[in-house]
């Protein structure tokens, strides 16, 4: 079994937008989670707080998923590393590697993105509910 160097370095530019993506998607949320924390200073409700807690899980979520996806890409350069260097068993495991922390990073970007449609749907549903009123 071989895999030639262009393979790993396959991974570069989708796992470098993917960060991107998540980098935004913490920032989002990090501005949210500030104007939440005004919010609440300024009158206390049980709502705006599982909000919070809300929004401190789903970036918790995003920093693994970030986490996952470096790792990812380090592997990926490290793989090419040895493939580079004609250590070729080496280099398919750390790819192989590389491609789960991939998969596991996506896994978790799906769940923080279901997390994040099921807060949106709740909003809607009590605009929904308040103008049926």
């Amino acid at each position: 079994m071989t895999l030639h160097i262009e393979t790993p370095a396959l991974l570069f530019s989708a796992t470098s937008l993917i960060l991107l993506a998540y980098t935004n998607r913490f920032l989002t949320i990090a501005q949210i989670v500030r104007g939440l924390k005004q919010h609440y200073e300024q009158k206390e409700s049980n709502k705006t707080l599982l909000e919070i807690k809300n929004l401190n899980l789903r970036l918790t979520l995003i920093r693994y998923m970030q986490m996952f996806g470096v790792l990812s890409l380090f592997l990926s350069v490290f793989a090419m590393l040895l493939l580079f260097i004609d250590l070729q068993l080496a280099g398919i495991y750390i790819f192989g590697a590389s491609l789960f922390c991939l998969l596991l990073s996506l896994g978790i970007s799906f769940w923080e993105i279901s997390i994040s449609v099921d807060a949106l749907r709740l909003h809607l549903s009590e605009l929904i509910e308040k103008k049926n009123n």
